[in-house]
């Protein structure tokens, strides 16, 4: 296999389905034989006291390393799923990875999302709730707005693995697999 010269990000809110897509679409590339590398970069910056606002940079750096860690292993292709709100995000991605990132917003409806994050959360994390419950409905409409991603998904109806399949039919790695 020959490296791709983009990065393919799943992009989306809270709840949006982006990790459990993400794991689907390893799964996927995984039985076909595809090398691949897989990265939910919520876990890129989770450190206190911040270094930075929101840990940016430090997620950046933290990004770099790892993917320079997965390339010593030969080509692949680097599936990654976080939120993207900014063409300045995009490019820090990029920068960080040394390609152009495709990304592809996964959405679901309000109500959908709340039960969702319901879900995900135990009674000892309630503030945690809280404040993605709050911020939701904003980020999704941030999202939309920025229209920075080549195709939109609405999960609401969908299983992980379609929405793994879908993605990777769009950028034409399911004939692979």
């Amino acid at each position: 296999m020959t490296q791709s010269d983009y990065a393919i990000f799943l992009n989306g809110g809270f709840g949006a389905g982006k990790s459990s897509a993400l794991e689907h679409v390893g799964d996927l590339l995984a039985t076909a034989g595809t090398p691949f590398s897989l990265m939910d970069v919520d876990w890129f910056h989770r450190s206190w006291p911040p270094a930075d606002p929101d840990n940016a940079l430090i997620e950046a750096h933290n990004i770099a390393a790892v993917w320079k860690c997965y390339q010593s292993a030969g080509p692949r292709q680097l599936v990654m799923c976080g939120v993207i709100s900014t063409a300045a995000d995009r490019e820090r991605y990029a920068a960080a990875v040394e390609r152009r990132i495709r990304m592809v917003r996964l959405t679901a409806d309000p109500g959908i999302i709340r039960k969702r994050l319901r879900g995900r959360y135990s009674a000892s994390q309630r503030s945690a709730l809280e404040w993605h419950l709050e911020r939701c409905d904003e980020i999704a409409a941030r999202l939309e707005a920025a229209d920075l991603d080549e195709l939109v998904i609405n999960t609401s109806t969908l299983e992980p693995h379609e929405v793994a399949e879908r993605t990777l039919r769009h950028f034409g790695l399911l004939d692979t697999c």
